[in-house]
């Protein structure tokens, strides 16, 4: 068995780690395949869980589940059955194997206190200004003066307010959401946070099956309705399934799994809208590394679930047709296309027009079809695609092209997504509206939603990479278009063309023209885990924009020239509410929320052996 060395190798998972400490980021463990549940797992649990039946989640999606929720399905869950022969220390170990942590291991001590008095309870007449991964149903990252409260002239003067550690976890990327007076997140372990927005005590917490990085996203209520209203609070963990649980209680109302595929996975925010909530379903399929795998056979999907009962209205695929077998690979495998097109980004609601937008990754194996790397826009009633706008063809791509293995697709492409950011409607000062996208090709570009048939303007902006390019999002406030650009070149990956340009940038809305470039600067002193560019979503308040870089700096730009404002390093120890001190690393994934005059960020970010880092930051004035 290869498995672990393969997706180390690979950086899928990055590092999971064991700990003592509360609040500390754990230390990496040891050589899985040296451990005794190797062997373990390949006599008794390899047969089904390296592909062999269909909906049995695949080796790297068990890897991603906390440990005691695999020990768990062996010995009291759905896998009691299949593991009844395995004595107690060998369930044991077969989940030690497998996530990299030994069950029992995590720390007890709470993260924080439990909440107590006024700050325990819920304003029900402070409904969600903020919505989902983008803010707004445009996805625009931008965040009015009102709702921030919070001024560029402010941001000198932004200090800690509280830190809140993720226990024994090396990573952060569920993006915070508020209302009511209470912040909603997820986490590594599957632990879902509602905590006080002003203090970070905890309200209540959820256990999910595994690590939550979606935002947690509520259901809306009026003003009249406050009495009466019992929100909802929806959210998606890695291994493909959807919550909903009372945003009051954190009690379970429904859940379902969003796909049957063994390597699905949820990590876009769900967008709610009129009842109906809107999931994007993408898949770890294209981490598989085992030229013997029948690769690919997943399509990624959107599902209109009703929100209140969790009945499922329609599901639609990126790709209409189901795969079937065009050739073999250099071993003799299976090859099955077309597949892939997966959605890892929060959909946008355009309610005039009736549609949703998202934007697709790469297809997993060749040949390639016409609904990767493109833009795609739904029917919000039937789920009908009512048109598609591909940006790059023929791109047929997974993990085995940087591994050199016989699963990389022939030909290959060069993995250069409409990423994690997804499409971005916003009107220009013209009144005109535009549909934003950024790939990972480092390049941003404008169409128009209501032709569709090129782009009103295209910029290349970075050089490009696996990593971005652009990946997790921009931000626009109408006038510019604000690009993060990562320019970060993992081991494998071929030579690109030009220098890297890690950094933020600044285009006109309505051109793309470049009103202004902020390189970032290099404080990485050649450690290889750390990369000065921005991978993470970024956000922009009235005079400013926000973002974390892959350094583990939150960075504040001024809107009109990119002068830093402000700067954190979140590597720094920081006093958590644990008691315990802990570190940020680097940014990736969500960006900071600004909201009532506080700036939420979570930091840290091991995968694709990044810096490891488990805190949820919360600035504000002088930090009180």
């Amino acid at each position: 068995m290869t498995f672990h060395r393969a997706i180390a190798s690979a950086v899928l998972i990055g590092i999971l780690g064991t700990g003592t400490a509360v609040a500390a980021v754990p230390d990496s463990p040891p050589n899985p395949e040296n451990l005794p549940g190797a062997a373990l797992y390949e006599a008794n649990c390899a047969a089904c869980h390296e592909g062999g039946v269909y909906k049995a989640p695949v080796h790297y999606i068990v890897a991603q589940m906390p440990s005691d929720m695999v020990y768990a399905a062996m010995s009291t869950g759905v896998m009691q059955q299949q593991a009844a022969k395995l004595t107690d220390t060998e369930r044991r170990q077969v989940a030690e194997y497998l996530t990299g942590e030994l069950p029992g291991s995590a720390p007890a001590t709470a993260a924080a206190p439990l909440c107590t008095g006024k700050a325990a309870i819920f304003d029900r007449t402070l409904p969600p200004r903020l919505t989902a991964w983008g803010f707004d149903p445009g996805n625009s990252h931008h965040i009015p003066g009102a709702v921030a409260g919070l001024s560029a002239e402010d941001l000198p003067r932004l200090k800690v307010k509280w830190a809140f550690a993720y226990p024994g976890a090396q990573r952060a990327r569920s993006q915070p959401t508020l209302a009511m007076g209470a912040l909603f997140v997820g986490s590594p372990s599957g632990t879902v946070y509602a905590l006080d927005a002003a203090s970070g005590c905890i309200r209540w917490t959820f256990r999910a099956t595994a690590e939550v990085r979606t935002p947690v996203v509520l259901s809306s209520w009026s003003a009249a309705e406050a009495k009466s209203a019992r929100p909802l609070a929806f959210f998606g963990d890695i291994v493909g399934r959807v919550y909903a649980v009372d945003a009051l209680t954190g009690e379970l109302r429904w859940k379902l799994r969003a796909d049957d595929h063994a390597s699905t996975t949820l990590t876009g925010a769900p967008a709610y809208h009129a009842g109906t909530l809107y999931v994007p379903v993408s898949s770890l399929e294209e981490g598989n590394t085992n030229p013997h795998y029948e690769c690919c056979t997943f399509r990624g999907s959107v599902l209109a679930v009703d929100a209140a009962s969790g009945k499922v209205r329609w599901k639609s695929y990126t790709i209409d047709e189901a795969p079937k077998k065009v050739g073999v690979n250099g071993v003799g495998t299976a090859i099955y296309a077309p597949s892939g097109a997966a959605i890892w980004n929060s959909p946008t609601i355009d309610a005039a027009r009736g549609l949703l937008y998202v934007g697709t990754g790469d297809n997993y194996s060749a040949p390639a079809n016409d609904r990767s790397d493109a833009i795609l826009a739904f029917d919000l009633k039937s789920g009908r695609v009512r048109w598609s706008w591909q940006v790059l063809k023929g791109d047929a791509w997974n993990v085995g092209c940087l591994m050199k293995t016989a699963d990389c697709p022939d030909p290959s492409g060069p993995d250069f997504d409409v990423a994690g950011g997804g499409t971005m409607l916003v009107k220009a000062p013209s009144g005109r509206a535009y549909l934003y996208a950024g790939t990972k090709s480092g390049t941003a570009f404008a169409i128009d939603p209501d032709t569709h048939r090129g782009t009103a303007w295209s910029q290349k902006v970075g050089r490009g990479g696996v990593q971005g390019g652009i990946q997790f999002g921009m931000a626009s406030d109408g006038q510019r278009l604000y690009v993060p650009i990562s320019d970060h070149i993992m081991q494998g990956e071929p030579p690109y063309p030009g220098e890297p340009r890690p950094g933020m940038y600044a285009l006109d809305a309505a051109t793309g023209a470049v009103v202004w470039s902020a390189p970032a600067p290099d404080r990485c002193a050649k450690d290889p885990l750390c990369s000065p560019g921005i991978l993470a979503a970024v956000t922009s308040i009235p005079g400013a924009v926000l973002a974390g870089h892959m350094d583990g700096y939150l960075r504040a730009y001024a809107a009109d020239s990119g002068k830093v404002l402000w700067e954190y390093d979140t590597r720094q120890p920081v006093a958590t509410l644990s008691g315990a001190q802990s570190h940020g690393g680097s940014i990736g994934g969500s960006g900071p929320v600004v909201y009532d005059g506080i700036v939420y960020l979570n930091s840290g970010y091991s995968l694709y052996g990044h810096l490891p880092g488990n805190v949820l930051y919360a600035f504000s004035v002088d930090g009180k």
